[in-house]
């Protein structure tokens, strides 16, 4: 029989519901694999054991009260825990900073949702500071690391989550992603994730982010999981200003991951945009697999060109260097910041308004030309990363920041100008190449128009039939 933390979250949650396992013996059971690895992959910064089950508790006892046929939510009593950039209440926050930390008096409304679910949040998963980089190798905390080789880093920002997801120690986790935060650890760690559509899921209580560049979304091992707990996030807070369209009354995500998608149009490339480099000749072969596993499976499949080119880069570079001074920090304190965060405040300082003023106005312009080009395509095909997974200090350069965040760029090429232009995304582990003995994960990332996440959902879990990965198992 499969293990107990290798089931998708959706039979774990069915176990509960059943009351074939009771939600504090999975949470009890996922707090000692977390006991027994997490030092090793670097999954948190903070426990909530008590809080856990206490949650649990609470799931149990509203499965004992339903009647039979009382539907209940689909990920009730299962482990997922949520990042530590967001409020959890009585929990502490450190943003992945030394230099902040605080315990606030409520929840974000993501983590109301998940609440509300009932979802077991067994802690605060492991971050960058401010979620900046694409690694996540904090001061207050171990490195993330990917269960696939723990000499490599498992991405950032969201790359606790995605060390908890594959490690076993959660049953999907809660992320975010203001420029590949999440489907950069979905593919270093051979997960799924779904960056949804701007407006998809709200910020409350935070007001969006300049360039409404972040969003919440799920990391998990299936597509049905992570399309559960999507529907559990996309509920609008009543102050929300941007707000996608809203599905089809009684349709969900869930429901699109069991759809047939038919017959779609595939635009693909395979040039990085935000930096001029070259593609692993392994992950290229990745992407040549998923083309022809797509059109094996009844798709057109085109080359399109990129949406546009590095020359276009700096009105991102300026918009990512503001969000940095987001966060207010004491003038005595501003010394303890990581050097990259500090390189960053300090780029931020110099734009002025009116560079701000266009830049902005520039990635408006480039989502008018992103959409607008790609609008007969019902996805488009890259890369998620355009090498294989990091490792562990790889990326970072304490003594050059300027240099490690070219090196970002040159990892992360494909994934920003999504957040850019606000339209869902997916990364979905098709790639498992063998270096030097060790089977590493290889994501693909597929775009869709703003707004379709449904039927970017419904692609997924068809490529997700043809060539299945949940079986697969990290060597820990």
């Amino acid at each position: 029989m499969t293990e107990l933390h290798w089931l998708p979250a959706l039979e774990q949650a069915a176990l509960v519901r059943h009351r074939e396992v009771s939600s504090v013996e999975l949470t009890e059971h996922h707090l000692r694999r977390a006991d027994a690895l997490d030092a090793r992959v670097g999954a948190f910064i903070t426990r909530t054991d008590d809080l856990a089950l206490e949650l649990a508790r609470a799931a149990d006892a509203r499965v004992a009260a339903a009647d039979d046929d009382e539907p209940l939510p689909p990920l009730l009593g299962t482990v997922i825990p949520v990042k530590d950039l967001e409020q959890l209440a009585g929990v502490r926050m450190t943003g992945g900073s030394a230099v902040f930390d605080v315990v606030p008096d409520h929840d974000d409304h993501v983590v109301a949702l998940m609440r509300a679910a009932g979802l077991v949040i067994t802690g605060k998963t492991n971050a960058p500071e401010f979620g900046l980089p694409c690694y996540t190798e904090p001061d207050v905390a171990p490195p993330a690391r990917t269960p696939w080789d723990l000499a490599r880093s498992a991405g950032g920002s969201s790359g606790g989550a995605g060390a908890a997801v594959a490690a076993g120690i959660a049953s999907a986790a809660q992320g975010n992603d203001g420029g590949g935060s999440l489907r950069i650890p979905a593919s270093v760690c051979g997960l799924v994730t779904i960056k949804p559509s701007r407006g998809r899921v709200s910020n409350a209580p935070w007001p969006e982010s300049l360039g409404e560049l972040t969003t919440h979304g799920p990391l998990a091992r299936t597509v049905a999981d992570a399309a559960a707990l999507l529907d559990v996030m996309s509920v609008p807070s009543p102050g929300d200003v941007l707000r996608a369209q809203p599905l089809a009354a009684g349709d969900s995500f869930l429901a699109a991951a069991r759809r047939d998608p038919g017959r779609l149009r595939i635009g693909r490339y395979a040039v990085p945009v935000i930096a001029d480099t070259d593609v692993d000749p392994r992950v290229l072969a990745v992407h040549e697999d998923a083309s022809r596993l797509l059109e094996s499976l009844g798709h057109v499949v085109e080359d399109v060109p990129p949406p546009f080119g590095p020359d276009q880069v700096h009105a991102f570079e300026a918009v990512w260097s503001i969000l940095a001074l987001g966060v207010p920090v004491a003038p005595g304190d501003e010394g303890r910041l990581r050097p990259l965060t500090r390189w960053l405040r300090e780029r931020g300082r110099s734009v002025s308004g009116q560079q701000l003023s266009a830049s902005v106005s520039l990635m408006r312009t480039l989502t008018r030309r992103m959409v607008e080009t790609t609008a007969a395509y019902d996805a488009v095909l890259t890369p998620t990363l355009a090498a294989l997974p990091a490792p562990v200090g790889g990326l970072r350069d304490d003594d050059d920041p300027a240099a490690d965040f070219e090196a970002q760029k040159r990892f992360t090429p494909f994934t920003s100008p999504y957040n850019i232009s606000g339209q869902p995304a997916v990364s979905l582990p098709l790639g498992w190449p063998e270096v030097d003995g060790v089977v590493l994960p290889v994501g693909v990332q597929l775009v869709g128009r703003p707004g379709e996440e449904a039927l970017l959902v419904g692609l997924a879990a068809q490529l997700e039939r043809a060539a299945p990965w949940a079986g697969r198992r990290p060597p820990l």
